[in-house]
């Protein structure tokens, strides 16, 4: 397949490139350059390219609106907090022009909103094939779903501030940090108020997109861009022929660089589609090209290191028109983590319409209703995971284009399923050509300067949260995922780092209160993710917002507004780490306490997502669970029609085990990385030098789990089971949880969670008939999940259809009481029969 847009060839092969910049410079602005964009097999280079120190040598100070009520903004300090704008104006005044200008954008479909309401459902039936329609409803003209949910978005407004108190209610130990949270409260209480005063609130200050980077009107193209430590700037790129003479900006006190474009005379746009772009500056480390901060697009040409910045604005009738509502938010999430470029089962770079195509389906069928994609964020080093950003804006070029992950992320709604991002704005690429590093030429622009603005251990750029222009930075970036491309919601990557300022680097946390508040705390960080939590749940109220902190900071997972930092879950990451541990250890040295104790250490009133793996245990220098159990095993015995071994069977048993019981008690959200659900025999390694630049470790074996022939395949219909469980029980969100039996010498564990019953049996050898568990309500038990199904790679020796009544009689602290059969290696649940309980029976006591 190809796509075309206006002068741009994009096959829908691994990588998204165009040729290189034109060496000269000269030629009128209105004389457009070639361009073509060509998708190659080669492999990304390791880019690190360093800039020389800095005159700017101090750091750069917080954002305080405290009793001086000082604030940074560009250009310096200033009294009241100040917006940097497209005209040198009093801050008041741009409050209220803006507050105006929506307004007026309010009110111009204000009349029609009604009608386009009645008319979305027939026009979206028309559009999946409904063969019902009438020919005047698949005629009709498509709405955008999108156009409609941004304007009911734009409608809504954030609540204001609560008291914050309430954190001391659910957590007295609090109490003996007050001065501390208090302050914390007190300046993201005052932040706000400065946001509501100076830039119309929330709403309107995350809306920097509009007013920054390139934005375009009936009479033409406006660029602006926050580069105060620049002297000079100039716009440069295909359009003008890579002038820097043609199109010099103006800059406005605030460090705003400005220029506007006029349409050409027959009224086309000045810069058209797909036209490379860059700004020169002369800045206080030499002349410099950079990619707009805020661009939309960005690719990388064929033998070049640098990206290119792209003028992204398709003609509205080949833009994505988004289809399908969003589907509704689910009490419990079950989160199938993925990265499109290696999710194909072929040794090269996945496109988004084949992940749409070919993954999204089978995500759908194995049960999970979201998926977490990750490395959305441009990224020029494709070895980096997608974790060092270099244009916040623009989704990776390497699987497609913009349009295309819309359509990616439409189809995954058709199918009911969530869509979410793993975002990166903990840090950023220390690159300083295409990304923000150095943008402006100095050290601390969007980041801390000095030490405290490097990560040593990530070699990236370190935020500086207290900065205004950086706050509407991210703030702004955060919204424009969810209303441009309707994200469903954010796993925040890296917010330890962030609330620490020793990052969360060599520190064991002990869960002493003192780690979490004090001198080491970040505090602009930590009202960073207050606000930005605030943002999204104000104008997103279903979106969903997991923070992948392994601290365990408290109030982590509070509302904002009584105190706490606002995220929906905490990543459980700790489980993970202990299976490691565990399966480092004999068998005989497992402990049945140790691995509940794991399971349920979290904090009263915070959701949780467990996981057993994520991407991190599946990296070369570490082993997915398979291979901890299996190892090479994994290569010669995995074949059904040959004889297993004592490991292959070991391992098998235990890889649905350790899942289920994840699920089962580690939180109210689960989540797997793809492939880890058939026990992906594999470990990920990127294309680099040291392997040759290959792609064979950077894709997923798909092959290998619905191979009939395999015993991936039992491992992978287990975990189907497991989330068709979860979905018919909703057992993870269950108000009822009651842990009766954790026997470290039969190695049983027992628990309850709603209507069923768990029986886990990690002994390696013993098994136990006429074995008695508690539980809490009376009646007959069926089995419902049995990790010794034939079907799952067991050996069936638990008869599926046995019926199981209970016994009056206190037992494991239990009303009630039934008899199984539990096999050694097996995990069963049991739930009530609840439209047949009958009456219960004695049970001799002899």
């Amino acid at each position: 397949m190809v796509y075309t847009l206006s002068g741009i060839r994009f096959p829908s092969t691994p990588s998204v490139c165009v040729s290189s910049s034109p060496s000269g410079f000269n030629g009128d602005r209105r004389s457009s350059g070639g361009v073509s964009f060509l998708l190659t097999n080669k492999a990304p280079l390791s880019r690190k390219i360093f800039a020389g120190k800095s005159s700017y040598d101090s750091d750069t100070s917080s954002l305080s609106v405290a009793a001086s009520e000082r604030v940074l903004v560009p250009g310096g300090y200033s009294d009241v907090p100040t917006s940097s704008t497209d005209q040198v104006e009093t801050s008041e005044a741009v409050a209220d022009s803006q507050m105006v200008h929506d307004s007026n954008d309010l009110t111009m479909e204000a009349e029609e909103e009604i009608e386009v309401k009645e008319k979305q459902d027939s026009v979206s039936s028309s559009v999946v094939g409904d063969g019902d329609a009438s020919e005047e409803e698949k005629s009709a003209p498509l709405q955008d779903v999108a156009v409609i949910e941004k304007e009911e978005v734009r409608k809504r407004t954030i609540p204001p501030p609560g008291s914050g108190q309430k954190i001391y209610e659910i957590d007295s130990l609090l109490l003996g940090f007050r001065e501390h949270l208090d302050y914390r409260f007190g300046q993201y209480r005052r932040m706000r108020e400065a946001i509501d005063k100076y830039e119309g609130g929330l709403e309107a200050f995350s809306r920097g997109y509009e007013k920054f980077g390139f934005t375009r009107s009936a009479d033409g193209i406006t660029y602006r861009e926050w580069a105060p430590g620049a002297k000079w700037a100039a716009l440069i790129g295909d359009f003008n022929n890579w002038n820097p003479n043609a199109d010099v900006m103006t800059r406005n006190e605030f460090g705003v660089w400005e220029i506007f474009l006029p349409n050409n005379a027959d009224g086309s746009p000045a810069i058209p589609h797909g036209s490379r772009v860059k700004i020169r500056m002369d800045t206080p480390s030499g002349l410099k090209d950079s990619i707009p901060a805020w661009i939309k697009f960005s690719i990388q040409a064929p033998g070049e290191i640098p990206y290119d910045g792209i003028y992204y604005d398709p003609p509205d009738e080949m833009k994505y028109v988004f289809k399908h509502p969003k589907p509704k938010r689910p009490n419990s999430l079950r989160i199938y983590e993925t990265h499109v470029g290696m999710s194909s089962t072929e040794p090269v770079i996945n496109t988004y319409a084949n992940f749409r195509d070919e993954v999204l389906p089978r995500i759908k069928k194995l049960g999970y209703n979201a998926v977490q994609i990750m490395a959305i964020q441009e990224h020029s080093y494709y070895a980096s995971f997608g974790y060092h950003v270099t244009n916040f804006f623009a989704p990776s070029s390497r699987f497609g284009t913009p349009d295309d992950l819309k359509s990616l992320i439409d189809k995954a709604h058709e199918l009911g399923l969530l869509v979410l991002m793993d975002i990166v704005h903990s840090h950023a690429s220390n690159n300083v050509l295409d990304g923000l590093n150095m943008f402006d030429g100095t050290d601390g622009h969007y980041f801390h300067s000095g030490s405290r603005g490097y990560h040593w251990m990530w070699d990236s750029r370190l935020f500086n949260y207290g900065s205004w222009e950086v706050m509407r930075y991210l703030l702004s970036n955060a919204r424009w995922w969810l209303e441009e491309y309707r994200f469903d919601g954010f796993r925040f990557d890296g917010v330890t780092s962030m609330m620490y300022t020793h990052h969360g680097l060599q520190v064991a946390f002990t869960g002493n209160y003192n780690e979490y508040f004090g001198f080491a705390t970040d505090v602009d960080a930590v009202i960073y993710l207050m606000l930005v939590n605030d943002l999204i749940h104000g104008l997103f109220p279903e979106a969903i917002t997991i923070g992948e902190d392994v601290s365990g900071m408290p109030t982590f997972c509070i509302p904002v507004e009584d105190g706490g930092v606002g995220f929906d879950y905490r990543l459980h990451m700790a489980i993970a780490d202990k299976w490691i541990e565990i399966l480092k250890k004999r068998d005989e040295d497992w402990r049945m306490g140790d691995i509940i104790h794991t399971l349920t250490n979290r904090r009263w009133l915070e959701k949780c997502v467990s996981y057993a793996e994520s991407h991190d245990q599946a990296l070369v220098g570490d082993k997915t669970i398979a291979f901890w159990l299996m190892d090479k095993d994994m290569y010669d015995f995995m074949a059904l029609d040959r004889p297993s071994t004592p490991v292959i069977d070991r391992g098998i048993a235990l890889h649905k085990m350790i899942r289920l019981i994840t699920m089962g008690l580690g939180g109210e959200g689960y989540l797997n990385f793809m492939g880890n659900e058939f026990g992906h025999p594999e470990w990920i390694d990127f294309p680099r030098e040291g392997n040759g630049f290959s792609y064979d470790k950077c894709r997923r074996r798909f092959d290998l789990g619905d191979a009939d022939y395999l015993r991936y395949q039992g491992l992978q219909e287990f975990d189907q089971a497991m989330q068709h469980v979860e979905e018919d029980y909703s057992f993870m969100t269950s108000e009822h949880q009651y842990i009766s039996r954790k026997d470290e010498g039969d190695r049983i564990i027992v628990f309850e969670k709603g209507n069923l019953v768990f029986v886990f049996n990690f002994h390696w050898n013993n098994s136990y008939t006429d074995y008695r568990i508690g539980c809490l309500k009376p009646g007959k038990y069926k089995i419902v999940l049995n990790s010794d199904d034939a079907l799952f790679g067991g050996y069936s020796r638990i008869d599926p259809s046995a019926e199981y009544f209970t016994f009056e009689g206190w037992y494991d602290d239990r009303p009630c009481s039934f008899l199984v059969y539990a096999p050694s290696r097996t995990a069963i649940v049991y739930a009530l029969v609840e439209d047949e309980q009958l009456p219960v029976k004695g049970l001799d006591k002899s």
